[in-house]
Parts: structure tokens; sequence; C-alpha cells
């Protein structure tokens, strides 16, 4: 394989006048910040597989996978053939259609927790409903979340995923901090942080809010606390405790479903009131879903005596995001989800021994098919530890500079996600790079 990674930018290419045109259009340029670079992002033309080619002509190999959403990686042939054929009968109707109920038992079938549930169109969305049904469910309204956890943009999902040392308070008692300029007062009471991996301080957050919380909102492995797995202890004193105060466990699986068969929960033994679903069970395709318990969501049910949950969507279980994700699910079968695990142990170890043999400041964190480099010498098992310094975010903008000079794509926290078309090269070839990156960052201390 022959990769060309220059990304020396000038005002003369098709990326640079793009994004000229953009600047005038779109706020900042884009239509999301996860595509910036500096001096503008890159714009791709096409892609197969694993490889990404941007209108420059430039060839990488992708390890972002839009975020985590590709588990074939690009333009994979059976989903993109079972999606033309829908095509050609049509893309969305007031009717609805039988690849919802198809894929609806795949998902059960994976997991007997997902006893009934609800495709939607995004991962935000499928967070949303969650929260609404748990609330529906309990009467409550305030929920529990982990500090610096990403659950999408919703109001309540969204609060204290970025505070910082200025704002977050006492551990005993984090702040509820708003992500966005004009949250309302009103959103911050409704819920309650607590720290992650920290059972006693958390049980007695919860202890204090327990007569008003509907759900306690969990990530087993949450990107931006850093991917470190939730402490099993952890997991287990959560769900005791919401068990035990009719509080709802809503578990968000939105990244994490790629990790396991039946979502990371299988690996704990834990079993969630409600989950949510989104990225790789949508083929490539916007999606979302909320599963769970079937007393639960029955909230949703427009035929019960007293309708609690009024819910709709016009793209909601469309026959292409069902089908794309139908057949991309069916194709990540056990031996699959088994192989890309293995072979992303074998990247983490890998960097490990590049780490070790460069004596460079930092330290791998993930399980499963996702894992995620850190510019400290341990991994973090808190947001607060995690959080980095203006040295370590430019150690980092260094490193990713420099794997993306060399032909590689990372998510911009300096994560990667694996995709069923990679083998072994391409986990090496990404090794050496790190190790090579890890000697330039060693030559600047």
């Amino acid at each position: 394989m022959s990769f060309s990674g220059s990304s020396a930018q000038t005002t003369t290419t098709r990326s640079a006048e793009l994004f000229s045109r953009a600047r005038n259009l779109l706020p900042g340029g884009v239509s999301r910040n996860a595509v910036l670079r500096d001096p503008h992002p890159v714009y791709a033309d096409h892609a197969q597989g694993y490889r990404v080619v941007d209108i420059e002509g430039v060839t990488r190999i992708d390890f972002a996978n839009n975020m985590a959403s590709l588990i074939h990686g690009h333009a994979c042939p059976q989903v993109m053939q079972a999606v033309i054929e829908q095509l050609g009968r049509g893309t969305a109707f007031t009717l609805a259609t039988e690849v919802e109920v198809r894929f609806a038992e795949h998902l059960r079938a994976r997991n007997p927790n997902f006893e009934k549930m609800r495709f939607v169109n995004s991962g935000t969305e499928a967070i949303m409903v969650a929260l609404k049904a748990a609330r529906a469910f309990t009467g409550r309204s305030m929920i529990a979340k982990a500090e610096g956890a990403y659950h999408g943009i919703y109001d309540y999902a969204e609060v204290s995923q970025s505070p910082s040392p200025a704002d977050w308070g006492p551990i005993d008692r984090p702040n509820p901090v708003p992500l966005v300029y004009g949250t309302p007062l009103s959103v911050l009471d409704e819920v309650a942080i607590v720290p992650f991996n920290d059972v006693d301080r958390t049980l007695a957050i919860l202890d204090a809010h327990r007569d008003r919380l509907a759900c306690v909102l969990l990530d087993l492995m949450p990107h931006r606390i850093g991917l470190h797995p939730a402490n099993p202890e952890f997991v287990a004193a959560i769900r005791e405790w919401t068990a035990r105060h009719g509080v709802l466990l809503v578990l968000d699986e939105v990244i994490t479903f790629r990790s396991e068969y039946g979502g990371l929960q299988t690996r704990y033994g834990v079993t969630p009131d409600l989950t949510a679903l989104g990225k790789i069970i949508g083929g490539g395709f916007p999606i979302g879903a909320v599963a769970g318990r079937a007393d639960i969501m029955d909230v949703l049910n427009p035929h019960a005596s007293t309708v609690r949950f009024p819910h709709s969507g016009t793209f909601s279980a469309n026959p292409i995001s069902m089908t794309a994700g139908l057949t991309a699910m069916e194709l990540f079968d056990p031996a699959a989800v088994t192989r890309l695990n293995t072979m992303a142990d074998r990247a983490r170890a890998g960097i490990n021994r590049a780490i070790r043999a460069t004596g460079v400041s930092a330290s791998v964190a993930g399980y499963g098919s996702m894992f995620r480099v850190h510019m400290k010498p341990n991994v973090p098992s808190d947001f607060r530890e995690a959080h980095a310094t203006p040295a370590e975010n430019q150690r980092l903008k260094v490193l990713l500079e420099h794997l993306f000079e060399l032909g590689f794509i990372l998510i911009n926290s300096g994560s990667a996600t694996l995709s069923t078309p990679m083998a072994e090269a391409e986990i090496d070839t990404l090794v050496e790079a790190f190790h090579s990156g890890f000697d330039k960052l060693a030559a600047m201390d």
C-alpha cells in the first residue's frame, strides 16, 4: 500500500477555496465542528473500505470512521446494494415497512434486554426519547449523569459536558455547568452531576436527590471522560441503588454498542431499564433507537388508555436507514466483533510498546474496537484526571498532525475506531506512525 499524506495547505487548494465560500454561508464555515482543521477543513471526494480520498487526491486510512459510526468502513458493498434496491422502492412513506420489524427482531436477538424499541434519527434523539420516557414512567423530572460525559445536544444531557477547573466546583458536589450560553437555570436545577468511577461520592449525591430522580444516565466507556471503561463496582453500585429506589438506569450505548455483540452492557452483566443506540446501527445512515423494558417502553404506546408520551418523527424508521442498519448489523456477527476487538488489542499493545520505547509521557485507553491516546503518563479514570492542560493539548495537536501527514485520520481527541475492512497490516502501520510521532514529541522535551 502506498499512501500520500501531505497536508500542507495553501490558498490555491480546492479545500481552501471551498472553505472560503463556506465561511460566507455556514457559521465558522462548517455544519459540525468535528471537521475543523488548521487552517481549514479538508474536503472528501470519495472513499472505499478504510481509504478516504480528499478533493486534492490525497489518500488516507480512516481511523475516525465518521466519529465511530462506520463499522464496515466506507461504501460497504453489501450495504450499498441493499440500499440501492430499497431506493428503487422508495425512501420514506407515511406507512410502516417490514424492514422496521425485521431490524427490531434482529436487535432484540442480539440483546434480550431490548424487549421493545423505538427507532429515531440520531443518538441525540435517542437520548432525548430515553430521558422523556424515564420521566413519563416515573413521574419525576430530574436526571443524574457523570461529569464530562457527552450524550448529545439535548439541554439536560449536555449539562457539565465540558466544565473546567474554574467552574466545576468541589468533587463531593460537582456544579451543574451549562454548555450553551442562555441555557435556562431551570435546566441546571434538574440535573445532578456525579463523579465518574467514584462509588461513595456518587451514591451520596444520588441519595440527596432520590425523591426527584427519574433516571441515572450512564455511558459505560464515555469518550469525553477519556474512553476509560467504568469500574465494574461503580456500575454495580448504581444499578443496585437505582433498583432499590425506583429510579431508572439508562445506558448510553450510542458509541459502545460496537464493543460486544449485544453491547458493552453484556460484558458487565448489567441489565439497564433503557438503552440508547445509534451510530453503527445505521450502516452509515442517520439513525437512533431506544430499547428496553416493555413496561417502560409502553409509555410510548398510542393505544394505551392514557398516552404518557406521544411520539412520532417524519424520518423515524425510514426504510433506507432500516435497510442499511439491518444489513450492517447482520454482517457484524460475533466472529466479526471478536476479530475487530482482537485487532484493537494489537493496536493498544503496539502503542504501549512505542510509548515505553520512546519514553514519552502518554498512555492509551479503551476497550473493544476503540482506543484513545492521552498525553498523560497514566490512563485517567474520571473527567478531572482526563482534563488536558494547554501543554498536553499542544502535544496532542502535534501528534495528530504528524499522523495526518503520514496518511492517518483520527478523531481530534486522539481516539481511533476500527472498521471491518482493516487487517493487521493497517494496524501495524498505524503503530509505526505513532512510534515516529512519539519520537517527535520526545525530541521536543
